[in-house]
């Protein structure tokens, strides 16, 4: 993605709120200005060169000024999108006097948790995009103070550059039922299972067990996104038994998969 010469540059990251079809994408880009994405509902894949960070409607996504990366729509999308500018001291007079807004300190990608009320001020802000008023500048004070103290979430599947990684990763991919150890997918694409181990920690930062985990998660997001029942995703994506996958998914999201569309709609 980097060395495409044909990415949008976009300067000014927009503030807005747009409707995507499940499927749709937004083609590579990259904006001057920092980026905060959120799905109101459906679920947002967000990818650039290192991988792809997703986020159901209690996660928000960092995108750093400069970054170059494309959204994907999972579900109907109700994508929200807050501008933040890259300098400490914006020439828009929506952030002046609020040199804090211009960073979260974060250079990469990030997915950051969201409440009930950092829902509603993101919900709020992009609303009506050409309002610059007092109260919405104080708005946006009150948002990025809130973005500054939400934890961050660990939603990201990183892209491989060894090609014996790549070829395990895309298998996994392509079928997250897969259940084969990591000999057994190593044996299948010519790689020895310590050096694929060693490469799962060395690029990825995580064990293949790990990794695979958050993959089936993402997969499991987008099938819930798509009103799914619970125990078809669970076999879709690999887990033993439909209890065994609702286990995991609280433990990552805080609630159960059954009540993933009434969340992710009401942010909580």
């Amino acid at each position: 993605m980097s060395g495409d010469r044909n990415i949008r540059h976009t300067p000014t990251a927009p503030t807005r709120a747009q409707i995507l079809a499940s499927g749709q994408r937004i083609d590579a880009h990259r904006h001057d200005d920092h980026q905060i994405v959120y799905a109101g509902s459906g679920v947002l894949a967000v990818t650039t060169d290192a991988g792809t960070w997703f986020a159901p409607g209690n996660r928000a996504i960092w995108v750093p000024a400069g970054t170059a990366h494309a959204h994907r729509a999972h579900g109907h999308l109700d994508l929200r999108l807050v501008g933040l500018p890259a300098t400490d001291n914006p020439p828009s007079d929506s952030v002046r006097g609020y040199p804090h807004l211009a960073s979260l300190g974060l250079d990469a990608p990030t997915v950051l948790a969201v409440g009930p009320l950092l829902r509603e001020l993101i919900l709020a802000y992009t609303r009506d995009p050409d309002d610059d008023s007092p109260e919405r500048r104080r708005l946006l004070a009150v948002l990025c103070d809130q973005l500054r103290a939400s934890p961050q979430q660990p939603l990201r599947l990183p892209t491989p550059t060894d090609p014996r990684l790549a070829a395990v990763c895309a298998l996994v991919h392509a079928d997250p039922a897969d259940s084969r150890t990591l000999a057994a997918l190593g044996a299948a694409t010519g790689a020895g299972e310590r050096t694929l181990s060693r490469l799962f920690r060395h690029e990825f930062g995580m064990t293949f067990p790990q990794w695979r985990t958050q993959s089936r998660l993402y997969h499991a997001l987008r099938l819930l996104a798509e009103d799914t029942p619970v125990t078809t995703v669970a076999h879709r994506c690999g887990w033993s038994s439909a209890s065994a996958f609702i286990d995991v998914f609280r433990r990552s999201f805080g609630y159960t998969p059954g009540t993933h569309n009434r969340r992710a709609e009401q942010g909580g």
